[in-house]
């Protein structure tokens, strides 16, 4: 089963996007802030990253920066969901590394077949 790590400081989205994922087969890490997830970074490796752009102290366009420069998710895939869906925006995020990016609100076959996609695992259409 396929590790997602999520990283969002609204409790409400890191459920929804929990529970989205969960019910497309994957295994999902929770982390509240980017402290919170370098930290579970330092213990285990998800297969793919989803960052929040609007935290407290470091935001999810920093965070991608940071990530990049660590050997051990410098290649992993990083989808960065956001409410703020400008063209600057998805620009800075993909700047910094991010793998793709999608607006929110986000629809659950949307964002599990863009995981999929990512992870070169078959798009398996659900009912």
């Amino acid at each position: 089963m396929k590790r997602i790590l999520v990283v969002d400081d609204e409790i409400g989205a890191l459920t929804l996007i929990g529970i989205m994922l969960e019910r497309g087969g994957f295994e999902v890490l929770k982390s509240k802030d980017a402290d919170q997830a370098l930290e579970m970074l330092d213990l285990e490796t998800p297969d793919l990253i989803i960052l929040d752009v609007m935290m407290p102290g470091m935001d999810g366009i920093e965070l991608c920066r940071v990530l990049r420069e660590r050997a051990d998710t410098i290649n992993l895939p990083i989808l960065i969901l956001s409410a703020r869906g400008d063209a600057k925006s998805v620009m800075s995020g993909m700047d910094a590394g991010a793998s793709d990016y999608l607006p929110k609100p986000i629809l659950h076959h949307d964002l599990v077949s863009k995981v999929r996609r990512m992870l070169n695992l078959d798009v398996v259409t659900e009912e």
